[in-house]
């Protein structure tokens, strides 16, 4: 028998369905046509956890009626089969062990087998080495029902799944604990829902919270408890087969913590309408600020998801701020996870565009306020910044703090950092007395990607500024002088490894510019997105009083991407200035969903051979287009008009670019950032530029001879060409990417 083994073991590999990789949109893929396929449904076969995973068996029509049978490491769990339909079958298996199992599924003569890989419920599958130190909070974590997920500091950072129950009071205008007691009446206040085809029910949600990933999640659904628990095979009746997975905002401070918030999932029109929501602590970007971290969050809450509730039609990801990092970045890097998108006041991700624009206006704030404060006016330094409002400069000074790891005492907030949202950190911090300590910022937040820097305890980082002209375009404008121009570039500096400010340029990290760009860290948009639904809505605030870092510039830096990658922007929509709710008052943002639902319905129902990027572009909505709002009090051209929603309310129907001459470009200008004023391409990927001595032609003003020698001097080592991309010649290095410890498609 032992002799016969190897043969045996040969023959399964080749039949085996074994995956390597994922590709864009594999929840619409079309099947192939072998006679049997085996698949994991909750999650990839590579990245299991907790020891459950839900699979599926499909036969051909051939096959229809075949006896099947399912062992797994040779015990036979045939009895967890549940037939689906007369060619699918689906089991729940639970109690695998850590590491390798081996599934064996057999219908007929038909053979196939899947290597399974289980790792623990706590993680990590690919985001690296778990970060130390980290602070649980399932004792500060309040439940749905008011009531604290943990019993105490002792609880850690596990504990067990709870199911809770809140009505919607139709008194109190809101979610409020509910109890079921047979033999009692509902409360009188309980909403009820009537269905399109004139059901009612309850409006009763189910809200299960239990732990993944050192995250605390929430997973809610309509379902009322006098029905049976749902599963993957019955489900809930109020439940539309749909997820819409939540996210939160935020950056500063989001590190070595566990967090006491998620997204939010009592998100009453999303319940009304049937979706299921769900989310977790580690997707707030404001308790974790590393977009790798919460994409592994991802695909475990979505495993628990499924293996709980069965595989959702489609799974749309929303969010604003830190919350569009999260979904651009999980939608191109691991697709499938996300079958579309909704995001507001986005930003491509937090390592290009959001962190290159803070570090250049703390640099321009201290030469500004400390290095030569009487040199420009207030519109000449907004100009060098290139903001709608001069507050800006230090507004995004102080959004720094999240790449400085020291935090001063009574220091300039432009100036702070160390930044942490515990307590307990607090006497933890590094310092300049404390070498040891933890360093409070995204790239050491983040070094499972970047490494460390040699003999150092600090990451590596992929920011710098050799070559950058601060104030080009506000020179070759006329709004500053030669003098000025060269006197801030002589003077600007950079800043050491400590954010202190230094005079010499601050220089990146050649292997962290590299790993960034390669990794995804630095959005490309040409992987998962490629064939993602986008709708990024905005409301305007590049003229808010005192300054905001939610610049519009940053939604065309994300097109951009798109297009450079993708050759269109089909797929992208982008809208500003509506009023974004779901009430008749504030509609736009319910509408949009609504024409997600139908572009996203329309991709899942066409079975034609077409690839999933022809689909997308074949079935998005004839209504959903690139808009505006013109609310009345603002002038109006002749520009074609949508049917008015409310009194001299328009929407304004017209494709949306960055320098855009119509309506919507004179409503809602687009301002630069300061390195888009220095000459950066639109879409601020670049972390370091090609160089290049200066030339005469660079400029619309005359330099003299000593002037442009003095030029030369301070660009020793040359100017940007930012037409040549970025000096790493690094590229995008593909998806669903592990650092660790699965080895399968290990990056680094």
């Amino acid at each position: 028998m032992a002799l016969l083994l190897p043969f045996l073991l040969g023959t399964l590999m080749a039949c085996s369905s074994e995956e390597t990789i994922s590709t864009a949109g594999s929840n619409f893929a079309l099947r192939d046509e072998a006679d049997l396929h085996l698949r994991a449904v909750s999650t990839k076969p590579w990245l299991v956890t907790g020891g459950d995973v839900l699979v599926e068996l499909e036969l051909a029509e051939s096959m229809a009626g075949s006896p099947i049978t399912l062992e797994v490491n040779g015990v036979d769990v045939s009895e967890r089969l549940v037939s689906i339909s007369s060619l699918v079958s689906q089991a729940l298996l639970a109690g695998l062990p850590e590491g390798d199992s081996i599934l064996l599924a057999t219908a007929g003569q038909q053979q196939r087998q899947l290597r399974l890989t289980n790792y623990p419920l706590s993680g990590p599958i690919i985001s690296g080495p778990h970060e130390v130190p980290f602070y649980c909070q399932t004792s500060e974590f309040k439940k749905v029902n008011g009531e604290m997920f943990g019993t105490g500091p002792e609880s850690g950072c596990e504990g067990p799944v709870q199911t809770d129950y809140v009505y919607y009071s139709t008194e109190q205008q809101a979610f409020v604990p509910y109890t079921l007691t047979f033999g009692v009446l509902p409360p009188v206040d309980l909403a009820e829902l009537v269905s399109e085809d004139g059901e009612s029910r309850p409006f009763i949600v189910r809200v299960e919270t239990g732990v993944v990933n050192r995250a605390i999640y929430e997973i809610a659904m309509l379902h009322d408890p006098v029905d049976p628990d749902p599963e993957p095979w019955t489900r809930s009746a109020g439940w539309n087969g749909k997820l819409v997975y939540t996210h939160g905002g935020g950056c500063r401070g989001g590190w070595f913590q566990q967090g006491t918030a998620t997204g939010g999932v009592l998100h009453k029109e999303l319940l009304e309408r049937g979706y299921a929501l769900a989310s977790s602590t580690l997707n707030v970007f404001g308790q974790n600020c590393n977009d790798l971290l919460a994409s592994e969050t991802h695909i475990m809450v979505k495993e628990r998801f499924i293996e709980r509730f069965g595989e959702p039609l489609y799974t749309i990801a929303t969010g604003v701020s830190g919350g569009s990092y999260q979904s651009h970045q999980t939608a191109d890097n691991y697709p499938g996870v996300f079958d579309g998108i909704i995001v507001g006041l986005s930003f491509p991700d937090v390592t290009s565009s959001t962190i290159f624009t803070v570090s250049d206006s703390r640099l321009l704030h201290h030469f500004f306020t400390q290095t030569s404060p009487e040199s420009f006016t207030e519109e000449q330094q907004r100009a060098v910044a290139g903001f709608k409002v001069w507050d800006s400069i230090a507004n995004l000074a102080r959004g720094a703090a999240r790449l400085d790891p020291i935090y001063t005492p009574g220091g300039e907030a432009e100036e702070q950092g160390g930044e942490v949202s515990v307590a307990a950190l607090e006497d933890r911090r590094y310092s300049r007395s404390n070498e040891n300590g933890v360093r409070a910022t995204v790239y050491d937040h983040t070094v499972n990607v970047y490494g460390l820097v040699p003999d150092t305890r600090a990451a590596r980082r992929p920011l710098d500024n050799e070559g950058v002209q601060y104030g080009l375009a506000a020179l070759n404008n006329g709004e500053i002088s030669v003098r000025q121009f060269l006197d801030l570039n002589r003077s600007i500096g950079g800043f050491d490894r400590d954010m202190n400010h230094v005079p010499e340029r601050h220089q990146s990290d050649p292997e962290a510019a590299r790993r960034a760009i390669e990794s995804g860290r630095i959005l490309y948009g040409g992987a998962g997105l490629a064939s993602t639904p986008v709708i990024d809505y905005r409301t305007y605030m590049d003229a808010r009083e005192g300054g905001d870092i939610h610049m519009l510039v940053h939604q065309f830096s994300t097109r951009q991407r798109l297009a450079t990658a993708n050759g269109h922007t089909e797929n992208h929509v982008m809208q500003i200035g509506g009023r974004w709710g779901f009430s008749e008052q504030s509609p736009d943002l319910g509408a949009l969903f609504g024409q997600m639902d139908d572009w996203l319905m329309g991709i899942r129902n066409d079975r034609t051979a077409s690839d999933l990027v022809e689909k997308v572009r074949a079935h998005k909505p004839a209504g959903l287009t690139d808009a505006c709002w013109r609310e009345p009090e603002a002038p109006l051209s002749e520009t074609k008009r949508a049917p008015e929603t409310d009194a001299g309310r328009q929407r304004l129907e017209q494709p949306q670019s960055y320098r855009d001459s119509g309506e919507c470009g004179t409503l809602y200008r687009a301002f630069s950032t300061p390195r888009q004023v220095a000459g950066a391409p639109l879409a601020n990927d670049v972390v370091a530029c090609h160089l290049r001595p200066p030339y005469r032609s660079d400029y619309s003003v005359e330099f003299s001879e000593a002037e442009f020698s003095e030029l030369s001097s301070i660009f020793s080592t040359g100017v940007c060409d930012w037409s040549r991309g970025d000096r790493s010649g690094a590229s995008h290095q593909g998806v669903w990417k592990s650092f660790g410890p699965s080895p399968v498609n290990r990056l680094y």
